[in-house]
């Protein structure tokens, strides 16, 4: 069984993961690790604002959640932080913006129809206001999050209406709790749909 946790940078989707590590040792964690594929994208200076860079860019990308996906398969429940919706999600907005109307459906569309096989069997969004997810910002010093401001700008409006109401979508709003109360609430999550399937 495969579970997803998303939301927007800085909403608590590190805190909670950490929480399910310690205390629901029965579930399999699948990191978004990336430092591979931001390497590769340094070396070959791909620039993700140049229509032919941004479509290698997101072959890496979509190319490497298909093979994190199969490797979470193999437990009997992982949660992945992110996962294959999520690079759907990017791979098709992130153009949109930067006021780019690019046809990324149909120039990735072997890449896209392998990853859609890749989705999840329930999502939780985090979800936050903007003055707090600035605050959480604000008190991160482990990260720079110098796309932050875009991000919250531009692209969580776009992954908020993406997300939020799909069938397979649970929402957590996560303003009025403290850190170790959305660990407590992700891990009944899980613990409740492991239960029902």
């Amino acid at each position: 069984m495969i579970l997803a946790l998303q939301g927007c940078m800085a909403v608590g989707k590190t805190t909670a993961i950490q929480y399910l590590r310690e205390k629901a040792p029965y579930v399999n964690i699948s990191y978004e690790t990336n430092a591979h594929i931001v390497e590769e994208v340094k070396r070959r200076k791909l620039d993700k604002n140049v229509y032919e860079d941004y479509l290698e860019i997101q072959r890496l990308w979509l190319n490497n959640e298909v093979l994190r996906y199969h490797k979470a398969k193999e437990f009997a429940c992982s949660i992945m932080d992110f996962g294959a919706e999520e690079i759907e999600f990017y791979t098709l907005n992130y153009p949109k913006s930067i006021g780019q109307d690019w046809d990324i459906e149909n120039a990735l569309k072997k890449e896209l129809e392998q990853v859609r096989k890749c989705m999840p069997a329930r999502t939780l969004f985090l979800d936050a206001s903007e003055e707090v997810l600035l605050r959480h910002k604000e008190n991160d010093h482990t990260r720079s999050r110098n796309f932050f401001e875009h991000y919250l700008k531009y692209l969580l409006p776009l992954k908020r209406d993406w997300f939020i109401g799909r069938e397979n979508v649970d929402v957590l709003k996560v303003d009025d709790l403290s850190a170790e109360e959305v660990g407590k609430k992700v891990k009944e999550w899980v613990d409740f749909w492991r239960e029902r399937y």
